[in-house]
């Protein structure tokens, strides 16, 4: 079955960095488009990036273009998501998604993951 892992959230005040990690397993990790999304206490889930399977093309939200980069390892089976500059607004549960389906970016994803708490406040 599909697991995703999210880790490395925490506490961290306006201007900090975070990195964020997710192990993935039970699928072709390296086959799919992978996303970070993250829900803001009261909102929806918001889309924040996505990866292709290569890790050679990357899209950003314009609230964190600039601040936020996505990457991952394949050999780890591991996306990451590098905060920079961080904003009392960037508080929200992170999650990483893949996509539903093998090679391609269809912007319809699904998240297993039970998220890892992300803190911006001073």
């Amino acid at each position: 079955q599909v697991q995703l892992v999210e880790s490395g959230g925490g506490l961290v005040q306006p201007g900090g960095s975070l990195r964020l990690s997710c192990a993935a397993s039970g699928f072709t990790f390296g086959s799919y488009w992978m996303y970070w999304v993250r829900q803001a206490p009261g909102k929806g889930l918001e889309w924040i990036s996505v990866i292709n399977g290569g890790g050679g093309t990357t899209y950003y939200a314009e609230s964190v273009k600039g601040r936020f980069t996505i990457s991952r390892d394949n050999a780890k089976r591991t996306l990451y998501l590098q905060m920079n500059s961080l904003k009392s607004e960037d508080t929200a549960v992170y999650y990483c998604a893949k996509d539903r389906t093998a090679l391609l970016y269809t912007r319809q994803y699904v998240s297993w993951g039970q998220g890892t708490q992300v803190t911006v406040s001073s």
